[in-house]
């Protein structure tokens, strides 16, 4: 669809930058604080890139300040950080540590006087240790309660600074990462438990959700997902056929649960065939249909490819896709689940890939945001999209980033493009602010516009100095993106 002009950027866009606690703060037994499961996990050898742990990751939990001085020198609208809650909660639940709260609270205020819309994830991947060793975590309807007694402590603190606040953070990661390909805490291969824990996080959210327009009525509150459309490898209607069924798995199995309130049948009745039916109550169907969004959250990286499956082709691709890319909902060879008879995911001829073997598809994040607002009516924030790469620093002092610079301005002319087609975007936040550790990869794969002078074996001071792509974001925020088509 081709516009001789575009839509400028709405006067209010949110233009900001994303982290995540476990990534960022380190201090993670200071002031009271509890473990939580990544805490436990990192510390097993061999689960983590060459040992690496979020101890300390980059110190944001005592440079906050320094942090957000260089937020506001940038300009930025918005920053989304995520609570750690067992900083909040050391067990999980019962008694509250203040020393946690005061700390979120300080760094509000601290976004808030330097004129940024602080954006609260409630849960970026760190159950506290205390739940799963008590409850078995995500599998126990008592985690679910556990979870709302937390948010609960935090919209009544919280509530009247924060107007924009996240539930789960890609629960279509977690959930498959832990549960299924052990490649997260709780390391477990058993997709029957995979998709009960998965309905218990579902009970989470919308619980959370209704509490929130009960003790919050004036916030917005919605998940964050990590969207990829699917397309389909041909024009052949088998292909096109894999490609829908690809979709139901990896995007509206999920989507359909938070905006809908309800599952999609297609979905329940392959579960039920393949014995991997889970339990929905009366009460839980109430439930889920009670907790509708304000917004829907996208994470955005790439789409997926998919073609017929082996079983109608005889044929089968040597390469999996599903530990490589936690985007992508696979069988693994010799792996009795559901997508083995429906679709198989292909490499996508006319995409390139980045150094760590992503495919670059700006075009699909227009594509995205098309089809969300579509399907569920709802206005979309951009809640993550950027690029890691290998970023090399020169002198001490300069880091020269024009990959992550064009990476980024692509999108965002697509996004513009999704905005000019009637697509309703609150906000952009780019991933990631500074540099911080990446869940598996350590901090070699660097995705910050700010440069954290550390590296896996040593903290080195942790120096923050901004890269090229730092002045450039700059200068898109202070033209509310006209610099963009400028540069054309």
């Amino acid at each position: 669809m081709f516009h001789r002009t575009l839509d400028p950027f709405p006067k209010d866009f949110l233009w900001g930058a994303a982290s995540a606690a476990y990534q960022v703060e380190g201090a993670w037994d200071s002031d009271g604080k509890g473990p939580s499961i990544w805490d436990a996990y990192s510390q097993i050898k061999g689960n983590t890139f060459e040992e690496t742990d979020g101890k300390v990751a980059v110190d944001h939990y005592n440079r906050y300040k320094e942090d957000v001085k260089l937020m506001k020198e940038m300009g930025l609208k918005a920053y989304r950080f995520s609570v750690a809650w067992s900083r909040i909660l050391p067990k999980g639940e019962g008694e509250v540590n203040e020393k946690g709260l005061e700390f979120y609270e300080n760094l509000i205020d601290e976004l808030l006087e330097n004129d940024i819309e602080p954006v609260l994830t409630l849960y970026h991947w760190d159950l506290p240790q205390a739940l799963q060793d008590r409850y078995k975590g995500w599998e126990s309807r008592q985690t679910a309660d556990a979870f709302v007694e937390y948010c609960r402590v935090l919209f009544e603190r919280f509530g009247k600074k924060v107007h924009y606040w996240i539930t789960m953070n890609e629960q279509n990661v977690f959930i498959p990462l832990g549960y299924r390909w052990a490649g997260h805490p709780p390391a477990i291969t058993d997709l029957k438990r995979m998709y009960a824990a998965n309905h218990i996080v579902n009970l989470a959210n919308a619980k959370a959700v209704k509490l929130f327009h009960e003790l919050v009525p004036t916030g917005m509150i919605g998940p964050s997902f990590g969207y990829g459309p699917m397309y389909s490898y041909s024009c052949d209607p088998e292909d096109v056929l894999a490609a829908d069924n690809g979709d139901m798995f990896n995007n509206r199995f999920w989507l359909d649960v938070y905006c809908k309130g309800k599952y999609p049948k297609f979905m329940l009745k392959q579960l039920e065939k393949n014995d991997l039916a889970f339990e929905i109550t009366s009460e839980d169907k109430k439930t889920l249909a009670q907790g509708k969004p304000d917004f829907l959250g996208i994470n955005y990286y790439h789409g997926g490819t998919a073609k017929q499956n082996h079983f109608e082709t005889g044929k089968r691709s040597d390469k999996s896709f599903s530990k490589v890319d936690p985007y992508l909902m696979q069988a693994e060879k010799n792996e009795t689940a559901p997508e083995e008879m429906m679709f198989e995911n292909s490499s996508n001829p006319y995409l390139k890939k980045t150094e760590w073997g992503w495919e670059i598809d700006p075009v699909g994040f227009r594509i995205t945001l098309r089809r969300v607002q579509a399907e569920y009516d709802l206005p979309v924030f951009v809640t993550e999209n950027g690029l890691g790469a290998f970023d090399e620093l020169i002198d001490g002092q300069v880091i020269h980033d024009p990959y992550r610079i064009d990476y980024l301005k692509k999108h965002l002319l697509e996004m513009q493009k999704a905005i000019t087609d009637g697509v309703e975007v609150i906000g952009y936040c780019a991933w990631s602010f500074t540099d911080l550790l990446s869940w598996l990869n350590g901090y070699k794969k660097r995705y910050g516009f700010v440069y954290v002078d550390r590296n896996n074996q040593e903290e080195k001071e942790l120096a923050r100095i901004p890269k090229d792509s730092f002045y450039w974001y700059k200068k898109v925020i202070e033209t509310n993106g006209t610099s963009l088509q400028e540069e054309e």
